[in-house]
C-alpha cells in the first residue's frame, strides 16, 4: 500500500539528574563532594533510506521516544546517555512541524539525517559546584527534558521525468513499456490509484526514473478526481511528459486543461520543462497519426510525439529525446 502522509509524536529522552555524593574514603576524615554527572538524554532522528518507498509504517505506529539518560552515581560516576532513536524514512521525504506548519527538513538525498528532537542535556553533579567558599555543595543539577513535538510526514517522490494526462491517457501502458515497473492497468477511468516510479534502462549503463501520476481532470486542483492528491509527486522532477490520447475529440483543449490545472496548483510546476507524446497510436492508421503529429498545439513550441505502447512504436524517439533533455 503506497502511504505518502503521516502524522506522528516523537519524543527525546531527558537528561539524567546529577548526584549528590560525597568521598568515603579510609584515612581521608573530610572527603569532598563526588556526585556524578546524570547522562543526556537519546534524541529523536531521521535518516533517509533508500529501501523504503511509502510512510506505510507510521500508520501503525504513531509515538517514538529517544531513551533517558542515567542519573549520575557515587565517586564521580556519570551516567550512561540514553540511545538515540533513528526513524528511516524514503528518499523525498519532507519533515514539517504539525503545530506551526514549517519545514524542518527535506530529506531528498540518500542517507541524509536530521535530528528532529534534541535529548535533554544530563544534570551536573555536586563536584561540578565545589569552589573555595563552598567546598561542600549539597546540591545537584537536575536533567533537562528532551524536546517533543508533533512532525507531519509527507513524502514526494523523486524522479526525473513525471508523466502527466487525463485518465486512460496510456500512462501506465507507457512506464510499463519502458520500465520494470507494473502497475494495474485496465480500461476504465483512474485505474492508476497511487504513483509508480519505473526506472528506465536506457541503452548500457545509463537510466533515469519515471514517476507516473493518477490521471488529472478538470478542477483536479481544487480537489476533484485522484489528481491534486498526487501533484506534489511531481513538483521534484524535471520534465513533465504530457500524454494525451491521440482519439480525443479535442486534443487542443486536453492540453490547455493540464496547462491550467498545473498552473492553478503550482506557478513553479507549470514553468517546468513540457513534452507533448500522443499515445495509443495503434489505434488508428499511420497515415491518420501522422497528420496529427503535424498538427500545431497553441501555447507549444516543442516537438510533438506520436507512439503506441502496444506495437512499441515511436517509443525509442521519446526516450531518446528525453536522455537528451536530461543531460543538456
Amino acid at each position: 500500500m503506497f502511504i505518502d502522509f503521516a502524522e506522528i509524536y516523537i519524543k527525546a529522552g531527558d537528561g539524567g539528574n546529577g548526584a549528590v555524593s560525597w568521598r568515603k574514603e579510609k584515612f581521608i576524615p573530610k572527603g569532598g563532594p563526588a556526585g556524578g554527572n546524570g547522562g543526556n538524554g537519546g534524541s529523536v532522528i531521521f535518516k533517509a533510506d533508500p529501501n523504503l518507498h511509502t510512510l506505510l509504517d507510521f500508520r501503525y505506529k504513531r509515538k517514538y521516544l529517544g531513551e533517558n539518560g542515567v542519573p549520575g552515581g557515587k565517586s564521580n560516576k556519570d551516567g550512561k546517555a540514553g540511545e538515540d532513536v533513528i526513524i528511516k524514512i524514503p528518499v523525498g521525504t519532507i519533515i514539517k512541524e504539525k503545530e506551526r506548519g514549517i519545514v524542518l527538513a527535506d530529506l531528498n538525498e540518500i542517507g541524509k539525517e536530521f535530528i528532529a528532537a534534541q535529548g535533554g542535556r544530563g544534570g551536573r553533579g555536586n563536584s561540578n559546584f565545589a569552589t573555595s567558599t563552598n567546598q561542600a555543595p549539597r546540591f545537584a543539577e537536575p536533567g533537562r527534558p528532551g524536546k517533543e513535538l508533533t512532525v507531519v510526514l509527507e513524502l514526494k517522490l523523486i524522479a526525473d521525468v513525471g508523466l502527466v494526462g487525463f485518465p486512460n491517457a496510456g500512462k501506465s501502458t507507457f512506464i510499463s513499456t519502458v520500465s520494470a515497473a507494473k502497475p494495474k492497468i485496465a480500461d476504465y477511468p483512474f485505474t492508476t490509484l497511487q504513483p509508480n516510479l519505473g526506472i528506465v534502462n536506457y541503452k548500457e549503463y545509463k537510466s533515469f526514473t519515471v514517476a507516473d501520476i493518477p490521471g488529472i481532470i478538470e478542477g483536479a486542483s481544487d480537489g476533484k478526481g485522484l489528481g491534486l492528491k498526487f501533484l506534489r509527486h511531481i513538483e521534484r522532477t524535471k520534465i513533465l511528459l504530457l500524454l494525451i490520447d491521440i482519439t480525443s475529440e479535442n486534443i487542443q483543449k486536453e492540453y490547455n486543461t493540464l496547462l491550467n490545472e498545473l498552473d492553478t496548483y503550482s506557478t513553479e510546476l507549470s514553468a517546468k520543462k513540457k513534452i507533448v507524446a500522443f499515445s495509443k497510436a495503434d489505434l488508428i492508421d499511420d497515415k491518420t497519426a501522422a497528420k496529427i503529429g503535424k498538427k500545431k498545439l497553441k501555447n507549444y513550441d516543442g516537438p510533438v510525439f506520436v507512439f503506441s505502447s502496444v506495437s512499441k512504436t515511436g517509443i525509442t524517439n521519446i526516450l531518446d529525446y528525453l536522455w537528451q533533455q536530461l543531460t543538456d
